[in-house]
């Protein structure tokens, strides 16, 4: 009987079996981890995935590889490094930088309050402060007068010689009132007058032009006593000839106070 003839089909399915047999990777043994030292790259992290998970499949069905392999004295080893590293163990806690210390997290806490609290204090005062400023601001470019309440006559005798700086009279208080000033000049020849008034260190406030005296020979000026700011004013009193050159005659120093 003659043999029946073998199937292309069949012989190329064996040529491709054969390859594929001859590639296939060697079974995990001990001779195949010391030859291709998988116990130092697996301890390393260099070894692939699969290599890792076979690995640890080979020791969990032959425990006794660990012993001899003398796994625990390398750990040990490994321990010391890191210990003369001055590294903490792996299931130690990493010992905390100094400024995550709980009492300096405490004390940085308690001062950023103490600092926000001062600046809303600050920041209470400042405010309070702007507006009593612009208060100030509002009332001086105001200028108020308070109703006087009551006269005051004052006499005074000014000075013949010059200027001086001791106040005569304080003009003021709590309430306001009208100064009736009567400054003697009983002793001039003139009867007409030029009456300036400078606020002393600062500036002119006015002129008055032809004042008379009365027959008393006393030169009258009424002021409310809030019509000036508080302070030193000059007053100099001039006599005025018939062509209107003025010549000095008394000065006199008055202040004024709220």
């Amino acid at each position: 009987m003659q043999a029946a003839p073998r199937s292309p089909l069949g012989a190329d399915t064996a040529a491709l079996r054969m390859p594929q047999a001859a590639t296939a990777l060697p079974a995990m043994d001990r001779e195949f981890i010391a030859r291709n030292q998988i116990v130092e790259r697996y301890i390393g992290g260099r070894l692939p995935l699969k290599g890792a998970q076979d690995f640890e499949r080979f020791c969990r069905e032959h425990p006794e590889l660990l012993d001899d392999i003398a796994l625990t004295e390398r750990i040990s080893a490994a321990l010391r490094l890191l210990d003369a590293g001055g590294h903490a163990a792996p299931w130690e806690q990493r010992p905390k930088r100094w400024w995550e210390q709980l009492p300096l997290l405490i004390g940085t806490a308690a001062l950023a309050l103490i600092l926000a609290v001062t600046c809303l204090v600050i920041h209470g005062k400042l405010s309070a402060r702007e507006r009593t400023i612009a208060s100030l601001q509002q009332r001086l470019a105001a200028q108020p007068l308070d109703p006087a309440k009551s006269t005051r006559a004052i006499t005074v005798i000014p000075s013949r010689t010059g200027p001086s700086p001791r106040s005569l009279v304080t003009i003021g208080g709590s309430d306001a009132q009208m100064a009736d000033l009567k400054f003697d000049l009983s002793w001039s020849q003139f009867t007409a007058f030029r009456v300036t008034v400078d606020r002393i260190d600062q500036g002119r406030v006015g002129v008055l032009h032809n004042v008379q005296r009365d027959s008393n020979g006393n030169l009258h000026l009424e002021l409310n006593s809030t019509a000036l700011g508080p302070g030193a004013y000059q007053l100099t009193m001039e006599g005025l000839t018939w062509r209107g050159e003025a010549v000095p005659q008394a000065w006199a120093t008055i202040s004024f106070t709220r």
